[in-house]
């Protein structure tokens, strides 16, 4: 198994990136191509007492990163040698299984779409996050790919958040809701109203509109929802986890009895913690596209970029895009069927 990663992409730079490659190669088995400034990669590799002559990382040189304020479409034109273009080069050229990248989320869609194309019958690919909930996790998409999106687009993302669900997730029968403003049918913008009819004639458990309080209740395994839409609430989920987290910190430490009741509930806080953390559920896939992409939050730690690596090897180990590719073809027909018998 060999990834591809995009070794001086991300807010934070070379350095949390290689940290997260080498724990990934320790713990996973895992084969790196450390795709970017070949001198900076080395540096960083001998800085952690990596010999260049070790066979789990391959430094690919590409000098150009693309700036996480570009437009991803004119930048990715602009810069065809730059590190996220040649990592999905590498994928489409059979040298790497999948693709890692913590930098522009946009050039990395536009990377995979340019050079892995998308899976046949796929119309438009869907980045996927697997939220934790009180029940396991739910997988919210789109959060980011497509900011705006037809009713046939939200069927295609559910049908892949279902079998990325089940294969990842091991969730047996995965249930679908519809992001809305509210359960009743009737609500919801034109996007919803219309996308509806078609989730019922799909095949799958298909249980109605959720609202926003339903990703984290656990309501169903997976929501689907346009990317403009699903990027708001994932930040939103996030930064209200984090904001939670941090207040009973502080609150702990305000006096000498908190603290106390602090070291009580040490193990149960430190769980929660690690559930909430994104950094321990790695990045987001990007489903419906013919390779393995992962695309890790910008501000990701070592931590998380190992997580990323470590999901980019089981979507190829568990032929994820596979699944999705049948699971594609099987939905056009039984929609098929269903507009036959209501003519």
């Amino acid at each position: 198994m060999r990834i591809a990663l995009d070794a001086a992409a991300g807010d934070t730079g070379l350095a949390p990136n290689i940290e997260g490659a080498i724990t990934a190669a320790n713990a996973w088995g895992l084969e790196l191509l450390l795709v970017g400034p070949a001198t900076d990669i080395r540096s960083e590799l001998t800085a952690h007492g990596i010999s260049h002559s070790d066979r789990r990382f391959e430094v690919v040189d590409a000098p150009q990163i693309i700036p996480m304020d570009a437009d991803p479409a004119a930048a990715c034109r602009d810069m065809p040698d730059a590190s996220i273009l040649v990592c999905a080069r590498l994928v489409a050229d059979g040298r790497a299984a999948a693709v890692v990248s913590a930098g522009h989320s946009g050039a990395t869609v536009t990377a995979a779409l340019w050079h892995l194309k998308r899976l046949p019958g796929v119309l438009r690919p869907a980045l996927a996050v697997a939220v934790p909930t009180p029940r396991g996790h739910t997988v919210l998409l789109d959060v980011g790919a497509n900011t705006e999106c037809k009713p046939w687009h939200l069927l295609q993302f559910a049908a892949m958040g279902t079998l990325y669900c089940r294969h990842m997730l091991r969730q047996a029968k995965p249930t679908v809701g519809l992001l809305s403003v509210g359960e009743e049918e009737s609500r919801g913008n034109d996007l919803v109203r219309e996308t509806g009819p078609l989730l019922k004639a799909s095949g799958l458990d298909f249980r109605g509109p959720v609202e926003g309080h339903d990703i984290t209740a656990g309501t169903v395994d997976v929501v689907v929802c346009d990317g403009f839409v699903g990027n708001i609430a994932l930040k939103l989920i996030e930064g209200v986890a984090a904001s939670v987290l941090n207040s009973l910190k502080a609150e702990i430490r305000r006096n000498h009895l908190y603290k106390a009741g602090g070291l009580l509930l040490r193990s149960p806080l430190n769980r929660l913690k690690k559930r909430l953390n994104p950094d321990e559920h790695g990045g987001a896939p990007l489903l419906g596209v013919g390779g393995a992409v992962v695309v890790a939050h910008g501000r990701s730690n070592a931590k998380a970029i190992a997580n990323s690596l470590r999901a980019a090897q089981q979507i190829v180990e568990r032929g994820v895009n596979t699944q999705i590719q049948k699971s594609v073809a099987a939905m056009k027909l039984s929609l098929e069927t269903a507009r036959l018998q209501l003519l």
